[in-house]
């Protein structure tokens, strides 16, 4: 078996990927450069506050958690605690059509039916349907077409 050089780690590499996922709301990022290979993931946790993940491969990871600031408490107007509330049940992109230039699958004022598709989320080059829990009004697409989402991210409210 053949030995391979480990690089150290950029620290200020490793920010910049964690700013990144800050600013975009993705939940992971990972970077290939010859022999280094580095992800950062965030994972949500049930409170407010959002850690980072820093692996390293092949090299053993190097741990870095940088919680940020709870947002500025949760309003009525939040569309997670809706109650119509539909959640992504994966981490993907959301699509509101079955394929380009075809209409959506739902608008905005449409009344759809419990197990309605809604949307797709194409996680890992499959296409999951996402349906209506409930038979109601489409009162928000919270999600625009082709945006990444996350697992639990509010998609559309039903009423």
């Amino acid at each position: 078996m053949s030995e391979k050089k480990h690089q150290a780690i950029d620290p200020a590499l490793v920010r910049e990927l964690a700013a990144i996922l800050s600013d975009t709301g993705l939940s992971e990022i990972e970077v290939e450069h010859g022999e280094l290979r580095l992800r950062i993931a965030r994972t949500l946790m049930a409170a407010p506050a959002l850690h980072t993940q820093v692996m390293h491969t092949p090299a053993v990871a190097a741990a870095s958690a940088a919680p940020s600031a709870p947002s500025q408490g949760a309003t009525a107007a939040d569309p997670a605690k809706h109650p119509g509330m539909v959640p992504s049940p994966m981490v993907g992109t959301a699509y509101l059509s079955p394929e380009p230039g075809k209409p959506a699958f739902v608008k905005v004022g449409d009344t759809v039916t419990e197990g309605q598709t809604i949307m797709v989320v194409e996680a890992m080059k499959t296409f999951n349907p996402i349906p209506a829990p409930r038979a109601g009004k489409v009162i928000a697409l919270l999600v625009a077409d082709s945006q990444p989402v996350e697992f639990g991210e509010p998609l559309a409210i039903i009423e």
